[in-house]
């Protein structure tokens, strides 16, 4: 498979910046020219984020495709919240809209006090196990020539059929996460297996666990999705100069409460992958090429945080240190969302796949 490029939408012009976490509100002509922007750029997909206090991730997602001609929505879904049979109509329905260009993925919840703002009082490795059953009913009712009834632990219907279905059989389903819940999940089930930005060693080794379990299943190895915040400038001191100040603008917004109080939980972060964004923090500040955790301990390693820093060619190199591991998915979204995303399909994207031409020329003579 080509190695393709991800980012993602921001709905709010005032989360135009490094305040982009606020995600505060809807702003559809700035939602459009995001995405207009990524799908001119040469972006591949972009993530549709999903949060209690967030606008709907289903109509963003739907608004996305039909302003948009090629680019590829990946719509964060969350197993608690909509029933699946339900959600298995929805999806097809919007995969129709998108004229087959849809992404499914799905998170368990990393938070319990999130899950909870929601109604969801299930324990994690139980999240889990719905999500796995989830996934099983969405294809059950695509792939249905009549109606389906399933008896689970987590869910019981009985006779249902859906007369819209994906535009290609299937809607392609990410999975994402650091644990042993998620590895087995995704293993088992995922096209695609999400992850943060970790150093080489500890990604490699995890796209390894991912890839036991999907051995063992006797399925297809998922394809590895990997995120980052790039900071890039024309050299590698402006750009470490650039990452200082964006710094300085992540640790202020952390100590308004306000900005963040739909958004913040508190404490040490329940879910592993900020844990291990954390301890590895603990570490060094700087690993492999240009791997940098300074974010991830500013924002409490609130998702994908952990940034590569330098000019475009260092980036470039970085990304593709990732692929000759097996990443074959690139997420690259910035602390200023629409600048750095132009910034981004400018000069990152066309390097690296300069060199992935290269070295296909190279392979086949």
């Amino acid at each position: 498979m080509p190695v393709e490029f991800i980012s993602a939408v921001h709905t709010d012009s005032a989360a135009s910046g490094p305040a982009a976490a606020s995600r505060t509100g809807f702003d559809p002509d700035h939602l459009r020219r995001y995405a207009r922007t990524l799908d001119d750029g040469g972006f591949d997909h972009t993530l549709v984020a999903y949060h209690s206090a967030s606008p709907d991730a289903f109509q963003v997602a739907q608004f996305v495709a039909t302003h948009t001609e090629r680019i590829r929505p990946i719509l964060a879904h969350r197993p608690g919240v909509v029933f699946p049979t339900h959600a298995a109509r929805a999806l097809a329905t919007l995969d129709q809209i998108s004229d087959g260009r849809l992404t499914v993925h799905i998170i368990s919840g990393g938070s319990d006090e999130e899950q909870r703002r929601e109604g969801d009082y299930l324990g994690k490795a139980e999240r889990y196990e719905r999500s796995d059953e989830y996934i099983q009913i969405l294809r059950k009712v695509w792939q249905a020539d009549g109606p389906v009834s399933h008896e689970g632990k987590h869910f019981t219907f009985e006779g249902y059929y859906s007369d819209v279905k994906p535009v290609n059989g299937l809607v392609p389903i990410s999975v994402g996460g650091s644990s042993q819940d998620a590895y087995r999940v995704g293993g088992q089930q995922g096209d695609i297996f999400g992850l943060w930005g970790e150093p080489l060693k500890e990604t490699a080794e995890q796209i390894a666990a991912v890839n036991a379990v999907a051995d063992a299943t006797g399925r297809p190895r998922p394809r590895i999705w990997v995120s980052f915040r790039p900071i890039i400038a024309p050299t590698d001191e402006l750009a470490w100069e650039k990452a200082h100040r964006t710094l300085g603008v992540l640790k202020d917004q952390a100590r308004n409460t306000e900005l963040l109080r739909h958004y913040r939980t508190t404490g040490r972060p329940a879910n592993v992958g900020s844990q291990r964004l954390l301890d590895i923090a603990e570490r060094g500040e700087v690993h492999d090429r240009c791997l940098w955790t300074a974010p991830a301990v500013a924002t409490n390693a609130a998702g994908a945080s952990t940034a590569l820093v330098g000019s475009p060619e260092t980036v470039a190199k970085a990304l593709l240190d990732y692929v000759d591991i097996g990443c074959d998915l690139l997420s690259v979204r910035g602390y200023d969302p629409l600048n750095d995303a132009i910034d981004y399909a400018r000069h990152v994207l066309p390097l690296v796949r300069q060199e992935l031409a290269h070295r296909a020329t190279t392979q086949a003579a």
